[in-house]
C-alpha cells in the first residue's frame, strides 16, 4: 500500500457561476503544487467545499485532480455522506477512477451513535482495497469519532490514518497511545511543527495551497528536526491561520488563489465570497509572507 506523509493541500475546487468545475484551473493548480514539492493532493476536503457540491461536481474535481497528478503523487479523495451506502458508492467510484486513497468523512444530520460511527467508516474501508484516511472535526461533525471508536477501527487493514482537526494536541497524543499503528495527520489549526514533534507524519491542510513552498519546507525542517527552524516559519506562517479564522475558510483561500493567478470562482452559495475589505487583509497576510 501507499506509504502517506507530508504536505497535503486541501485543495479548492474551481466553479464558474453555472456550477461547472472548471477542471482547466484545476490541474494547473494541481500541477504547480507538484512542482512545488508538496507530497500529495487531497480534492474535497473540507476547502474543497464537499458538503455544496452535487455528485456530478465532486466526480469532475477527483477526476480531474487525478488526472493532473498523473501518479506523481497520491491523491486522497474525499468521501462524505450522511448514508453509509452513499458513501460507499462514492469510494469505490473513486477508487475506480485511480485514487490513491479515501478521505472518510461522516455527515450526520441526526445524532449517531458509537456502534453506528463505526459500521459507517468500517464499511467505506471494506468496500476498496486503497487505504482509508480518517477524517475527525468536532467544530463542524454532528457524530465524532471517539478514541474508543478510534482504536478499534485502527484494526482495520485499510484504516491506517487519521487527519484530527479538533484543535486538541492532547487528543492527538490519546490517539497515538491507543492505536499506536495509526498516523497522524494534523490540520493547520493544529500547528503542524507541534505535531511533527509529538510524532504526527504530516497534515491535510487548505492554506498549503496558497503557500505550498513554505509548507514543504516547514515539513522538511521537521523531518531534519531542525526545529528551532522550524518553529520560526511556523510563527509565520500562523498569521494566515490567524487570518482566515476571521472568515469563511474556502472563500480566503479562494481569494488567495485569485490573488496568484488562478480564475478559481467564488465559494459556492449560500457561503459568501469575501468583501473588499476581508479580501485586502487576506492578501495583505500573503503580501507579508511572500
Amino acid at each position: 500500500m501507499t506509504d502517506l506523509h507530508g504536505v497535503f493541500p486541501y485543495l479548492v475546487s474551481p466553479i464558474d457561476p453555472s456550477g461547472r468545475i472548471k477542471t482547466d484551473v484545476l490541474g494547473k493548480l494541481c500541477d504547480d503544487l507538484i512542482k512545488a514539492g508538496v507530497h500529495g493532493l487531497t480534492p474535497l476536503g473540507s476547502t474543497g467545499e464537499f458538503a455544496y457540491l452535487d455528485r456530478t461536481q465532486r466526480t469532475a474535481v477527483v477526476q480531474a485532480s487525478i488526472e493532473a497528478a498523473n501518479k506523481r503523487v497520491p491523491v486522497i479523495a474525499g468521501v462524505a455522506a450522511t448514508a453509509t451506502a452513499d458513501a460507499v458508492e462514492q469510494a469505490k467510484n473513486y477508487a475506480k477512477l485511480g485514487a490513491d486513497g479515501i478521505l472518510a468523512i461522516l455527515e450526520a444530520y441526526f445524532p449517531v451513535k458509537a456502534a453506528q460511527i463505526e459500521s459507517y467508516f468500517r464499511a467505506i474501508a471494506d468496500a476498496v482495497d486503497i487505504p482509508v484516511v480518517l477524517y475527525t472535526n468536532p467544530q463542524f461533525q454532528r457524530s465524532d469519532l471517539s478514541l474508543d471508536v478510534i482504536a478499534k477501527l485502527a484494526a482495520h487493514p485499510r484504516i491506517r490514518y487519521i487527519k484530527d482537526a479538533s484543535t486538541n494536541t492532547g487528543r492527538l497524543l490519546s490517539i497515538m497511545n491507543r492505536a499506536p499503528d495509526m498516523r497522524v495527520f494534523s490540520a493547520s489549526a493544529h500547528i503542524p511543527a507541534a505535531v511533527m514533534l509529538i510524532g504526527g507524519v504530516g497534515w491535510m491542510a487548505g492554506p498549503a495551497c496558497i503557500v505550498p513552498k513554505q509548507s514543504v519546507k516547514l515539513y522538511d525542517l521537521c523531518k531534519a528536526g531542525r526545529w528551532a527552524e522550524a518553529m520560526e516559519l511556523q510563527r509565520k506562517l500562523w498569521r494566515i491561520n490567524e487570518a482566515f479564522a476571521r472568515f469563511n475558510l474556502a472563500a480566503c483561500i479562494k481569494v488567495g488563489l485569485q490573488t496568484q493567478g488562478y480564475a478559481v470562482g467564488d465559494p459556492v452559495p449560500p457561503q459568501a465570497a469575501l468583501g473588499p475589505e476581508e479580501r485586502r487583509a487576506v492578501e495583505q497576510t500573503l503580501a507579508e509572507l511572500s
